[in-house]
């Protein structure tokens, strides 16, 4: 008997199997243009010479304690930073200063392109966070889905080969959220690829689960309990590949791949606690 085929569109598009994913991101929005309205925020601030490398700086309340690079998702070919300052409140009343930074999207670029991009624009936070009042050289990065994978590209970069003033471990920590590691997967879902256009050898070149940390920094991981097969299967590859780095995981209660990030505005809730404690706050 053969084994069934299995649906990767179901597997790891979400707005196939979240009906009410219009709903999360109207949320998104109305939180964001609060959050920008009412903060001290620095906006659109250029990382690089391209109409797409800018990045929004939302200053902590307070004394910063720690600089964090939040990259958001959408599979690499939709969104924007706008669509999450409403992560800023939480995060700067807790001693944060948060940098969000835009990248371009497929299919105008490919997804290489767009690692390196974060490449620039985390080179450049570490550079230049204390202007903004952040200490220098605690830069940590958080990302969420496709920006979960950008989040382990940055630990698996060789610092010092882009840019000789870099240490090794130009980023301290990392946490991803709903990331995704293993892009032969991706590769396999027809209503992505055909937009971030994967072939086998740059869906391998982009797979952390195929490369090594570069440095001892360590990965937490997080995934809400109600997100599809896909997102359970890819956290368990890096969390298995990644052994020697991989701190910790955490399962979101009652989440699906979108109100899972909606957590960290929470301080009360564990996902909330765990991203502070990975910068030791």
């Amino acid at each position: 008997m053969s084994a069934a085929k299995i649906d990767y569109d179901l597997r790891y598009n979400p707005r196939l199997t979240v009906p009410d994913w219009q709903q999360a991101f109207a949320r998104w929005d109305r939180g964001s243009e609060e959050a920008r309205a009412r903060l001290e925020t620095y906006l659109d601030v250029p990382y690089g010479p391209g109409d797409a490398e800018k990045l929004d700086v939302f200053r902590s309340q307070g004394e910063s304690r720690a600089l964090l690079v939040f990259i958001h998702g959408g599979y690499w070919r939709s969104l924007d930073k706008k669509n999450f300052s409403f992560l800023a409140p939480a995060l700067t009343r807790a001693g944060v200063t948060l940098a969000v930074p835009n990248y371009s999207l497929c299919p105008a670029v490919r997804i290489r392109d767009i690692v390196m991009q974060m490449v620039q624009a985390c080179s450049w936070l570490y550079r230049n966070g204390p202007n903004f009042g952040a200490p220098a050289r605690r830069l940590y990065v958080c990302g969420h889905s496709a920006g979960g994978h950008l989040t382990a590209m940055m630990l698996a970069t060789l610092w010092p080969a882009y840019a000789g003033d870099l240490p090794r471990r130009t980023v301290q920590a990392g946490f991803s959220i709903s990331g995704l590691y293993d892009l032969e997967e991706i590769r396999k879902t027809p209503s992505i690829n055909g937009d971030v256009r994967l072939d086998p050898e740059s869906a391998r070149a982009a797979s952390p689960v195929l490369m090594p940390p570069a440095t001892d920094a360590p990965l937490y991981t997080a995934v809400g309990e109600k997100e599809s097969e896909g997102f359970h299967i890819q956290n368990r590859l890096i969390a298995e590949r990644w052994k020697k780095v991989h701190k910790g995981d955490l399962l979101s209660p009652g989440d699906d791949h979108f109100t899972v990030l909606e957590r960290l505005t929470d301080s009360s809730s564990a996902l909330h606690r765990a991203l502070l404690a990975m910068m030791g706050l």
